[in-house]
């Protein structure tokens, strides 16, 4: 009796454990979509609901500004309502938002956009903490394996966006609600494991709360800047790279391809950075080496024309963007000396680093309208990739917080 009660048991949380590792993929899943699937519509958008570039731009910075505002409030949801729960509402905010943007008119766009916004923001700060709270001895394979899940799915939106708005002809409203059916998925799947929780608490509930000293240190700050301006580029290549392709002369369908491609072959690099930088004391070279692949990348879009140069362009900025997000994640682990550094220098640099962020869309989208070439624009990308540099090799010294 007591073997079967406990090989019952020995099931019941292996399969308990199944459902969370599905789970924390398929939030994983749901984390750039609703973002990725947009870049590719623009034109579409723009044409049917009557927006300027810098609206557009708008359009796409107003998830990071969401994302700024929240990653500080998050935690303090979910130690009243625990993670699964937060998790939950998150995702049914998201799917909310994803509906309201099917109306072709401005206001239910932003409105809808800025629900996305907050339910992504909720799976941003709490997956990494869900994954550290039940998988402690595994936590830097689940993070690698729900990063580069999040990688796979933004790259695969970014590809079928245009086919699934003019192939399928769905119109760019189809195209986006299409991406409701992986958060109905993660729903579910979330829905049994909240029932099935056995009620543990959160690590960010025993971490406590940020205090003042981690916004006073310079190195906070240069990790912080890291984050941000990497996320600053990464969202102006979604937001605008198949528009500059676009006006290179590639058809829409091949750049929205084109944005696919780029986030593909990021993929290794996202999974392999983190457990390469960990083998190191520094890790200045690895930013210094990622970006550069970005100022070469850029510099590829400003001054080439043919298809072959726009193709390694494309294939530098894939690794850049693919590498440095991991790199900015893991320097957050590296450079603090215990988990509950680590909590704080990370509600610190999201909320901070977003900000910077959403300024790119907007802000090359302004270029853009005032210039009417790509010039400036990537010529500013250029530069940030330089910034970029410099606080990556900063941040990656051997030194704690």
């Amino acid at each position: 009796m007591e073997l079967l009660k406990s090989k019952s048991y020995t099931q019941t949380k292996s399969t308990y454990t199944f459902w969370l590792v599905a789970g924390i993929i398929l939030v994983a899943f749901n984390l750039r979509p609703a973002i990725t699937s947009l870049g590719p519509l623009v034109g579409m958008i723009q044409k049917d609901v009557g927006l300027a570039h810098w609206s557009a731009g708008l359009l796409m910075s107003l998830p990071l500004l969401v994302f700024s505002i929240m990653s500080p409030i998050v935690p303090k949801i979910a130690n009243r309502l625990t993670n699964e729960l937060t998790l939950l509402a998150g995702l049914f905010l998201l799917l909310i938002g994803i509906g309201l943007r099917f109306i072709p008119i401005t206001f239910f766009l932003f409105t809808g956009t800025l629900f996305v916004g907050v339910g992504i923001a909720v799976g941003n700060v709490l997956l990494p903490a869900v994954a550290k709270e039940k998988f402690p001895q595994k936590f830097g394979l689940m993070t690698s394996v729900y990063s580069t899940s999040m990688g796979l799915f933004a790259s695969f939106a970014s590809g079928v966006s245009v086919p699934l708005a003019v192939d399928m002809d769905l119109g760019w409203q189809g195209a986006l609600i299409v991406w409701g059916i992986p958060v109905l998925l993660a729903i579910l799947v979330w829905a049994f494991i909240f029932k099935n929780s056995h009620g543990s608490q959160s690590e960010i509930k025993r971490m406590g709360s940020s205090t003042t000293q981690m916004w006073r240190s310079p190195l906070a700050w240069q990790i912080a800047v890291f984050m941000g301006l990497q996320s600053f580029l990464f969202y102006v290549t979604i937001s605008w790279l198949p528009e500059i392709l676009h006006s290179h002369g590639m058809s829409m369908a091949t750049a929205g391809w084109m944005l696919s491609i780029s986030q593909l072959v990021g993929l290794p690099f996202s999974f392999f950075i983190p457990v390469i930088a960990g083998r190191f004391q520094s890790q200045k070279w690895i930013a210094m080496i990622l970006s550069m692949c970005s100022f070469i990348g850029f510099g590829g879009l400003l001054f080439g024309s043919s298809y072959p140069i726009l193709i390694l362009s494309i294939i530098f900025i894939g690794i850049a963007l693919g590498g440095i997000f991991p790199l900015s994640l893991t320097y957050i682990g590296l450079r603090t000396k215990n988990a509950r550094q680590a909590a704080e220098l990370s509600g610190m640099a999201q909320s901070s680093g977003y900000i910077l962020a959403a300024v790119g869309p907007f802000f090359i989208g302004f270029l853009f309208d005032k210039t009417h070439v790509w010039t400036v624009p990537l010529s500013v990308l250029i530069l940030i990739s330089t910034v970029v540099m410099v606080f990556g090799m900063l941040a990656g010294r051997n030194r704690y917080i």
